[in-house]
């Protein structure tokens, strides 16, 4: 099996196997063969009788040591898994409340209100009064109300609750999944799963599913802070690929999910001095910023700064021997990073207190001295240029054209341009004419279990060429960037002529003289709640539950407890949704059965697992063609 089909990464592999450097890939293949058990989610180590494990042919033990079987066994497990991807997602969220109330109180000058018209309408939604108020009296209130999510309420979550259709809320409140606190809904869900608490495995799932709405509610908070805090993105170009490094730069790589430092760094990287004292160290082009992963998603759609490349391939850039300082926050860095630069002379720099490295340098964000910390990164960076051997660097050729940035407020906008009045009206009718079949949502990760990008790059020629619209998060819009998927020529190449036109028309409406890109890069994994916003939006001007709306969602190369806590919410809310590697749950008919039938039946959404993505196409398409059908459509 080839490990990618990004040709810029292969070269990179290719020299780090002749160099005897090893990769996750590599690490993957010695690994193999990988726990059957753990696979197929029948083994628990939840106490110290254990660890314990189900034979899944019958012919060994089928109790753990509790009397714990297969169902509890493989319901726990997914359990803890939304649990701790919740307790991610919250944790950046709550990171981002305390900087913007810090920023209120003048605690944080580097951190200025940069979206003020966000902030007002995310006060508004909360039922905080702006009238006549300083924008710095409204944030503090509202991130004083963002911090209160975490604890327990005696109130459903607002930024669950106010943001998802009344429907939706009646539907969460009928089988008693409304969450009323972020982290004590994570806390609830670790002791239901320890030993001796919850063993009824559907209940088990009904508490996944309302720490999942949890995750939801942290995710929403996570962007609508970073939008007024950053500023709320809108379509900007770009490029992608390790192409996007220089030889003639000092390159800084910004890697992790969290832009409160990236962000800073990003400002700060074309300060005249700064850019002076890479070209006095021999950098002729300067300072060249680069993003890996979500943050660099983040500084993506903001700063239209390159992404360098996506999670499972975040050695590769250290490979190249062009990446002078490596920035890093916290959430998909691999523990490898210091290994592999100590191959060339790239500087690792951790950034958060809990999230360091051994071998890094640490040089931690406090938000009152953020931007001269910035800086320091920037002058790390410089020295490390100087020791750079120019004989070690090898960038692969192969940069391409991206376009991202569509927040939900800038898709709204440019709709806008075709009808003021009802921006959402072109949109429906397109839909209901067919131009538009449906809406598919890209979200997750790169896997190595899956040749990198192969699932995600198969299904959007399949899906885009059927007249679906196409929107990405995370690690999904990296493979779409990385294989030329979000410029204009390819909705030109891929898109069905129904798709074509309305992307067209809208382009050309706003100027572009074209069409909008293929797919509409939302930002990062946290961003969800953005493609969340606009089917809200849609179900409501159309006066129906988004489980009968023409949209799924696909995770095709996922890998981590986030991408399960942000499935399990999708799927709640009425979304169906593909995953192109099975969760470890199998080992349990009963918990499968639930998770990919019974639970149609009380959300309305349910996980599709298939790992041919020709055929999941296929698949989402009939589900596509099954709600167009229930709205009266043509399918």
């Amino acid at each position: 099996m080839a490990a990618t089909t990004d040709a810029t990464i292969q070269a990179m592999l290719d020299r780090a196997a002749g160099e005897g450097i090893d990769l996750a890939w590599d690490r993957y293949q010695k690994q193999l063969p990988q726990c059957g058990f753990g696979e197929l989610g029948l083994c628990c180590r939840h106490c110290l009788q254990g660890p314990c494990r189900i034979d899944p042919f019958g012919q060994g033990p089928a109790l753990g040591v509790c009397g714990a079987d297969r169902d509890t066994m493989a319901a726990r497990g997914l359990g803890r898994a939304v649990a701790a991807g919740t307790a991610a997602h919250g944790g950046h969220a709550k990171h981002m409340a305390h900087t913007l109330l810090a920023a209120a109180q003048g605690k944080a000058p580097d951190y200025p209100i940069r979206d003020e018209a966000k902030l007002r309408r995310v006060a508004a939604r909360l039922g905080i009064a702006t009238e006549g108020r300083e924008a710095a009296a409204v944030a503090a209130e509202v991130a004083r109300a963002a911090l209160a999510e975490f604890s327990e309420k005696e109130t459903p979550l607002a930024w669950a609750a106010g943001t998802v259709t009344p429907g939706r809320v009646a539907t969460f409140a009928r089988h008693g999944v409304v969450p009323c606190g972020i982290d004590s809904t994570v806390s609830e869900m670790m002791h239901r799963t320890t030993y001796g608490v919850d063993a009824d495995p559907v209940n088990l799932l009904l508490g996944a599913v309302k720490c999942a709405l949890a995750d939801y509610a942290a995710c929403h908070l996570a962007t609508d802070l970073a939008d007024i805090l950053f500023g709320t993105p809108s379509p900007v170009a770009t490029r992608a690929n390790l192409g996007v490094l220089k030889a003639s730069a000092v390159n800084i790589a910004l890697h992790g999910h969290n832009p409160l430092l990236s962000d800073l760094v990003a400002q700060v990287a074309g300060d005249p001095a700064l850019v002076a004292q890479a070209q006095a160290a021999g950098a002729a082009d300067g300072i060249n910023v680069v993003g890996i992963c979500c943050t660099g998603n983040e500084i993506m759609v903001r700063h239209g700064i390159p992404l360098a490349t996506s999670s499972v391939s975040q050695e590769t850039a250290l490979v190249t021997g062009a990446v002078d300082a490596l920035v890093v926050d916290y959430q998909c860095v691999m523990p490898s990073l210091a290994s592999v630069a100590d191959c060339f002379h790239t500087r690792v720099i951790t950034t958060m207190p809990m999230a360091k490295l051994p071998r890094a340098l640490h040089l931690e964000l406090t938000e009152g001295e953020a931007r001269a910390t910035a800086f320091r990164i920037v002058g790390e960076a410089i020295a490390a240029f100087r020791q750079r051997n120019p004989a070690r660097v090898q960038i692969p050729d192969g940069s391409v054209a991206a376009v991202a940035g569509f927040s939900a407020e800038a898709i709204v906008g440019a709709l806008a341009l075709l009808d003021q009045d009802d921006p959402l009206k072109p949109l429906v009718d397109n839909i209901a004419a067919g131009n538009i079949y449906g809406v598919c949502l890209f979200a997750g990760c790169n896997t190595v279990k899956v040749p990198q990008d192969a699932n995600y790059t198969r299904m959007i020629e399949i899906l885009a060429g059927h007249n679906v619209l196409i929107l990405a998060t995370g690690c999904a819009s990296g493979a779409f960037a990385r294989h030329g998927f979000m410029s204009p020529a390819a909705t030109d190449r891929y898109a069905g002529d129904g798709l074509k036109a309305v992307l067209t028309a809208v382009g050309q409406a706003a100027g572009l003289g074209g069409p909008l890109p293929l797919v509409l890069h939302m930002g990062s994994c946290v961003d969800n709640s953005r493609a969340a916003d606009v089917a809200v939006a849609v179900a409501n001007r159309l006066g129906v539950d988004l489980d009968r709306l023409p949209l799924v969602a696909s995770a095709p190369e996922p890998v981590t407890e986030k991408a399960v806590a942000i499935g399990t919410w999708a799927m709640a809310a009425g979304i169906p949704t593909h995953l192109g590697v099975a969760p470890p749950v199998l080992g349990s008919p009963a918990v499968t059965r639930v998770l990919t039938a019974t639970v149609k039946d009380l959300f309305g959404g349910w996980l599709l697992v298939e790992p041919d993505p020709e055929k999941a196409a296929q698949a989402l398409l009939a589900v596509l063609a099954e709600r167009r059908q229930g709205l009266g459509l043509s399918a």
